[in-house]
Parts: C-alpha cells; structure tokens; sequence
C-alpha cells in the first residue's frame, strides 16, 4: 500500500526550453517532448509523485507551454483531481509593465512563495520536470523525517567521465 503524504507540496520545475533538444523543443517545452509514444517526460516526475502517495502539486512553467497544459489538464491521469488534490499550473507572474519571467529555479519557486504559503504542507519537495528516472520519493521523505532534517537533496553519482552532461565541469 502506497503511504499517504497529502500534506506534502511538489513543486515540479517544468518551464525550460532545453535547447540541447533541438527539433524536439521548437513548439513546447522540454518536459512535454513525447516519449514511448504516449507519454512525455514529465510523466516520470509526475509518476514518481504519485507512487510516493504525493498529491498537491504545481506545476511551474515557462517556455512554450501550451502542449504541457494540454497533457497535464486537470491531472486526471495522475489521480490528481478533487478537492483536496491536484495539479495547478503556475506560470510566472505578469507585472504591470511586463512579464517576470522565471530567472532561475530560486526564482520560480520565489515567485510562487504565496501559493506555497497558502498550503498546510510543512515539507516541500522541488523536483525537475524534465529528468527521466524512478525514485521513490516517500523513501526520501521518510529519511528526511528521521534525521529531522532542514533540508534534503536526493541525487545519485554520476561518472565523472560523463558529469560535463550535467551541467557541471571540473
């Protein structure tokens, strides 16, 4: 039985163009570039959430966004619609003169502090919408718990020989 953490946010990074993709990100944005056929690559953040018992997420966005709305939709078929649950798109807030666009992910979730403040959830989790892997995130959390920790961050080893994939150069 999948543990129940309704009380726990997520929030899902999911408004980058990710450039390296080419032809794929021309109309949307990387995490709705299909995958298998059916899926997109969101989807795998999303199950991730869902298998750990998670069900109040937002949903960051930025680039091109309309193909990732017109998948996520109300969040049906994630279980992620009802009263207590759900998914809601966040877009970056629109000023009066023009529009403040995320500028980095501490941006984003700034931005977004008043929908974050506005849920009982004591334990946010910030997941990128644009990874493809499996990771049980309840495991996570419960670790997080025990060692009555401020912060966590899960990651895993990469080899070095292919750490410059990732953004990070030595």
């Amino acid at each position: 039985m999948i543990a129940n953490h309704d009380n726990t946010l997520v929030l899902l990074l999911a408004g980058g163009v990710g450039s390296r993709l080419n032809i794929l990100v021309r109309t949307r944005a990387k995490p709705a570039v299909p995958f298998g056929g059916i899926y997109r690559i969101i989807d795998f953040s999303l199950s991730n959430v869902m298998n750990s018992g998670m069900s109040r997420v937002g949903v960051l966005t930025q680039y091109k966004p309309l193909s990732l709305m017109n998948h996520l939709g109300i969040g049906e078929a994630w279980d992620l619609s009802g009263r207590t649950r759900g998914i809601k798109i966040l877009p970056p807030r629109t000023g009066a003169t023009d529009s403040d666009w995320y500028k980095g992910t501490a941006d984003a979730v700034r931005q977004n502090i008043d929908f974050i403040r506005a849920h009982p959830s004591k334990e946010i989790i910030i997941l990128s919408g644009d990874h493809i892997y499996h990771m049980d995130l309840a495991d996570m959390l419960a670790v997080h718990r025990r060692k009555k920790a401020n912060l966590t961050i899960g990651m895993m080893r990469v080899p070095l020989e292919q750490i410059h994939q990732f953004g990070a150069g030595i």
